[in-house]
């Protein structure tokens, strides 16, 4: 597996590219968002590890431009710890965020849970399934999500989030649950990082996000899909 870490300050991109080698991980090493987006569409990356706050091209921007052309896990890593920071990343499309210092088995773990999730999307084992409520189908063997059989892109953690919901259309999901589920891994005030995924989903699932037919809040409970 391939990573590409981007982080300004080399010294930060030198420790986790020993942490990432001990792991028998192949690294790419960038130090602003620009050498970044060379990298990531010159060379085959599975997963990047990008920094906020970097010269000629930061991390927010760059990884809106990756997005725009590929679907890997993007984890974010700030000095910043604020809410704000952490729902910008995500609404941008970075799939988890982590905040410096970190501990490096911490990292390693958010790596491994996303790349994951990431070869189970993109795998050649199709695991068979298909999950359908009104024009909404999710197919766990060819990993698609279809409305009204237009195709609909999503990266890895959505579709996660889309197949635990739609497999179990009706029932309702905490964002605990939600979290444990679809991360793998226990759930520390999962509010935002939740809430950010669901309402990308539901920009990309529903005529109106505002008043969803598919994805609906339970108030002080959860979210379901919608049994149609």
């Amino acid at each position: 597996m391939n990573i590409l870490v981007c982080d300004d300050d080399k010294e930060i991109a030198g420790a986790i590219e020993i942490y990432l080698r001990n792991e028998g991980y192949t690294v790419f090493k960038a130090f602003d968002g620009v050498e970044a987006l060379s990298i990531a569409r010159g060379q085959q990356v599975h997963l990047i590890i990008m920094d906020v706050m970097m010269p000629k091209m930061d991390g927010v921007q760059a990884t809106m431009k990756i997005r725009e052309e590929k679907n890997i896990p993007i984890i974010m890593l700030s000095a910043k710890s604020e809410d704000y920071d952490k729902i910008t990343g995500l609404n941008v499309g970075a799939d988890d965020y982590i905040t410096k210092p970190f501990n490096p088995l911490e990292l390693i773990a958010r790596v491994k849970s996303q790349l994951r999730r990431y070869v189970d999307l993109g795998s050649m084992e199709k695991k068979s399934g298909v999950y359908k409520t009104g024009g909404l189908t999710i197919d766990d063997g060819e990993k698609t999500v279809t409305i009204d059989g237009e195709y609909v892109t999503v990266t890895p953690t959505e579709f996660g989030i889309l197949k635990l919901l739609t497999e179990n259309a009706g029932k309702v999901f905490s964002m605990e649950q939600i979290y444990e589920n679809v991360w793998n891994e226990p759930a520390y005030n999962p509010e935002n990082t939740v809430a950010v995924h669901i309402r990308r989903i539901r920009e990309k699932i529903e005529i109106n996000p505002k008043n969803p037919k598919y994805l609906k809040v339970v108030w002080g409970i959860g979210y379901k899909i919608e049994k149609i």
